[in-house]
């Protein structure tokens, strides 16, 4: 799977090339790899590094929840590979990748590996990384605002707050075999008061059975994030008890985040005041979740 880059203007390459030399951004020379994160989604939360990337590489390796849109800035020429990995689909294996990124290196290309969110999230930027290590292959790592934080924040559910939590812990919900990890959950459920899952919507009713076992609320409040940041974004706020109820009618990609803090999108969802005239109360004494 590919996709055709759209012509940028002379006058555009040149602007891009000022705010390169204006910020004293890195020179992406040929032979090098760059892993960088594409952000959460919404296109407009890349960073100045990875956009400078995207309109340098010889070659983009982008992952599925990469935003198509940030393509169309490659350079005349440059070369897409669709190298993603979704459950239930036919997915590039992780191997093969990796030597992809080498041989192109190798070969004098600069290569851009794009993924979703940050590399070194949930995203196997480190296998891949050491594997260019391994090679003798030069890098870079370029960060990426990642699920975990801007997909909360368009959710209107903040990851911290001084009166609800000063702790919060990021887990995935799906290991390198399918399954859940083994965790140890009565050290997650007593020392953390907000959890963030990733890739945990297969597991989501066993995540919350053993939560409750270990001691959390059963009418902790609970929400599944999906779509985060695109325009398709949907927000289920419901209770820890009926999250997995909840998860049965949603969809991949999405995040799941349990503890108080999902209480303050009723307050707090600017992202839904925008889009559909609706009206925050931010005084207002927060509501017992449904």
């Amino acid at each position: 799977m590919s996709t055709e880059p759209v012509t940028i203007h002379p006058a555009e390459r040149l602007a891009a090339k000022r705010l390169a030399d204006a910020f004293g951004l890195p020179s992406f020379d040929p032979g090098w790899v760059w892993l960088a994160g594409a952000g959460p989604g919404d296109p407009g939360l890349v960073t100045l590094l990875g956009l400078h990337a995207i309109v340098q590489a010889d070659v983009v390796l982008y992952d599925a929840l990469v935003n198509e849109t940030l393509l169309k800035l490659a350079r005349p020429g440059a070369e897409l590979i669709y190298a993603g990995k979704r459950r239930g689909k036919n997915s590039c294996r992780q191997a093969d990748i990796s030597r992809t990124l080498v041989s192109l290196a190798r070969n004098g290309k600069r290569v851009l590996r794009l993924k979703g969110g940050d590399p070194f999230v949930f995203g196997r930027g480190g296998e891949e990384a050491l594997s260019l290590a391994r090679a003798g292959v030069a890098f870079r790592i370029v960060p990426g605002v990642t699920a975990g934080i801007g997909g909360l924040a368009y959710a209107g559910i903040p990851l911290t707050h001084r009166d609800t939590n000063h702790v919060v812990t990021f887990l995935t919900g799906h290991g390198s075999d399918g399954r859940l990890p083994e965790f140890d959950w009565v050290a997650i459920a007593k020392g953390s008061p907000t959890l963030v899952f990733y890739m945990a919507l297969a597991h989501v009713g066993e995540i919350a059975a053993k939560l409750m076992q270990a001691g959390r609320a059963r009418d902790e409040p609970a929400a599944i994030v999906g779509d985060a940041t695109n325009s398709a974004q949907s927000v289920r706020v419901t209770t820890l008890e009926q999250l997995g109820r909840a998860a049965e009618t949603a969809s991949a990609p999405a995040l799941i985040v349990i503890g108080e803090n999902v209480r303050l999108r009723e307050r707090l969802d600017w992202l839904g005041a925008l889009t559909n005239a609706k009206m925050l109360h931010p005084d207002a004494r927060m509501r017992e979740v449904s």
